[in-house]
């Protein structure tokens, strides 16, 4: 079974991504290069990663006391994805882009993702890079982006510390001017580094020639104290390996060690790994700390961060779906072809006759379609968040400004919806194989072992949630949230004139509504404590309706192109669309229902009592 049928739907007939070709920025294109795009990545997801999934599943990476050792597989993988120049795909020209659209970068990508997510396929070395584009000086731009994009080099996000985890305003991390005339390095103001990070993916390995780390640290006032909170912390640059203004190595390690890889569940292919920095082991011009080149302005790291905290969000996002996926092809394959038991009935008491496959079964039919409704909505809203981030950049103001703040709300649900429900994707995939599903002789187990760590990945479930209902959508007065709204009332309304999608119409304005109220409930009191102490429901309702909206826009275009549902795949679509409304939309009346009488239940608890 292809993906391709899938994403060219959405892309084509749903996201038309070919009117885009009609800008500027894009013009060079058609649905020709697009195509061939697609075409590229799908042979070297099919070639280099899908052959070697279960390979760096079992080949753990490791560390000789020198290097890590990765399989000669990823080495293939990560030169071959280079080589296809898609970690710059959607850069100018003038930096060895290709300037294509995002949307179909996205889509491209998503290969990658779905063949072996482990071996990984560069989304914290574009997003590092990005970030670069963004906040770095124009020589950082051209010393350490554009190494990066051209796959030379590789970066990293190191946010986390082992005393701090997601409380980024604990940091403790320590940048110290490095000299008397630390400004005027041509790579930017000039630190010393002191501090461990966690966590970090990618932080070592020999895949590159280097390893640019994006680090988050604090710089002593004048006192020597570290300022609280998140406004004392900025941004720093801090390569594995010195470079020069020409971006040539120097031949001089900087002063970051690996202390450690972390052994996980999942996602066993990427080195995982805790940093120290300025330890001492790798002395720089003969003293300890890292070197690293303020990012932007003191102060403003987290800011300038969240540009690629946000990217890597959606990337999770994506990551979470194609895993789920990949389970769900596998497990439709497996029911077509499993014999086993007889249909309920008189008939099916017969055991002379044959067995049927289990396919036939309603409720591994049950199980499919859950997996379909899922993993199909879950890719359809990543690929629409892609859509606006080249609106946000090539659009008309109003366009462009209206798309930055629908990607500011719905950012936690493109994350945290997928990593949920495309991990139960995973799991009924498992339960479809039967016992064989819970053995390494299917590849479902690994699947949903790559998967759990999603809900966690860059922000867990309640970081999400505390986000979406804590800022997302009281954010400029909350106009994200009547920017989405009005996007799915128009949705509804042309559902309702189509006889066979008006009932889930109507069930879909109930539910944003409720959402409307439920939002109003929660902040009633203005008791932060309150409101968000049922974040997580909320967020599951939130994005149980955006999910709703996006399967009943995607059955409205599949009827338009094919009214008669002569085509299986339009077939498929309705039936995912009404799998949703009747089987997943109801579920969030009872999510909603503490949400708005904002039940202290879990919050009220005594310690003791657990």
């Amino acid at each position: 079974m292809s993906l391709r049928p899938t994403l060219d739907f959405l892309l084509y007939d749903w996201l038309h991504a070919e009117s885009l070709n009609e800008r500027a920025r894009f013009a060079d294109h058609s649905r020709e290069t697009f195509d061939a795009v697609l075409d590229t990545c799908e042979r070297i997801a099919r070639e280099k990663y899908a052959p070697n999934n279960r390979i760096v599943d079992t080949q753990e990476p490791h560390f000789d006391g020198d290097k890590v050792i990765l399989p000669q597989a990823t080495h293939d993988a990560h030169k071959a994805f280079a080589e296809s120049g898609m970690l710059s795909a959607a850069q100018d020209y003038e930096i060895g882009g290709m300037q294509l659209p995002y949307t179909v970068q996205a889509a491209a990508n998503s290969f990658f993702a779905m063949a072996s997510v482990s071996i990984g396929s560069g989304m914290l070395t574009s997003g590092n890079a990005n970030l670069l584009m963004v906040h770095g000086t124009p020589m950082q731009q051209s010393v350490f982006a554009k190494n990066e994009f051209a796959g030379r080099w590789s970066g990293t996000m190191c946010l986390s510390e082992p005393q701090a985890g997601s409380s980024l305003s604990d940091v403790a991390t320590r940048a110290v001017p490095d000299g008397a005339d630390f400004r005027d390095d041509p790579l930017g103001p000039r630190y010393r580094l002191f501090g461990n990070k966690m966590w970090i993916s990618a932080g070592d390995h020999e895949l590159t020639e280097n390893i640019v780390h994006i680090v988050l640290a604090k710089i002593p006032d004048e006192k020597g104290k570290l300022i609280p909170g998140t406004r004392g912390i900025s941004l720093f640059i801090v390569p594995k390996k010195m470079v020069d203004a020409e971006g040539q190595l120097t031949g001089e390690r900087n002063d970051v060690a690996l202390a450690g890889l972390n052994h996980k569940l999942g996602w066993r292919g990427t080195t995982n790994t805790l940093l120290n920095f300025g330890e001492g082991k790798f002395p720089v011009g003969g003293k300890a700390g890292a070197v690293g080149y303020l990012v932007g302005e003191p102060g403003k790291g987290l800011h300038c961060m969240f540009h690629m905290m946000n990217e890597a969000r959606i990337g999770v996002g994506t990551a979470a779906t194609m895993l789920g996926m990949a389970g769900y092809h596998a497990s439709l394959d497996y029911a077509r072809n499993r014999p086993q038991g007889r249909p309920p009935g008189p008939a099916g008491k017969d055991a002379a006759k044959p067995q049927v496959r289990i396919i036939e079964h309603a409720d591994v039919r049950r199980m499919l379609l859950a997996q379909k409704a899922y993993c199909e909505g879950a890719l359809a809203l990543e690929l629409y968040c892609a859509r606006l981030v080249d609106e946000q950049k090539t659009g008309d103001a109003q366009a462009a400004d209206d798309a930055r703040l629908l990607l500011e709300v719905l950012t936690p649900i493109a994350k945290s919806w997928p990593s949920e429900w495309c991990l139960e994707a995973n799991s009924l995939a498992i339960q479809v194989h039967g016992g064989y599903g819970y053995t390494r002789d299917f590849p479902v187990e690994q699947y949903w072992r790559d998967n759990r760590l999603n809900m966690i990945h860059e922000g867990t479930h309640g970081i999400q949630a505390a986000d979406l209902l804590g800022r997302k959508v009281l954010m400029e007065d909350g106009r994200g949230l009547q920017l989405l709204a009005a996007r799915i009332t128009d949705t509804i309304a042309r559902a309702a004139r189509v006889p066979s999608l008006a009932a889930h119409a109507k069930a879909l304005a109930e539910a944003l509504q409720r959402i409307g109220n439920a939002t109003k409930a929660a902040w009633a009191t203005g008791n932060p404590q309150e409101a968000l102490a049922n974040a997580v429901p909320y967020m599951q309702a939130f994005g149980h309706t955006v999910l709703a909206w996006i399967w009943l826009d995607v059955a409205q275009h599949a009827l338009e192109r094919d009214a008669s549902r002569a085509l299986p795949a339009t077939a498929g679509r309705i039936g995912a669309t009404d799998y949703f409304f009747n089987y997943e939309l109801p579920k969030i009346g009872a999510w909603l229902n503490v949400v708005e009488r904002r039940d202290p239940t879990c919050a009220a608890l005594p310690e003791e009592a657990f």
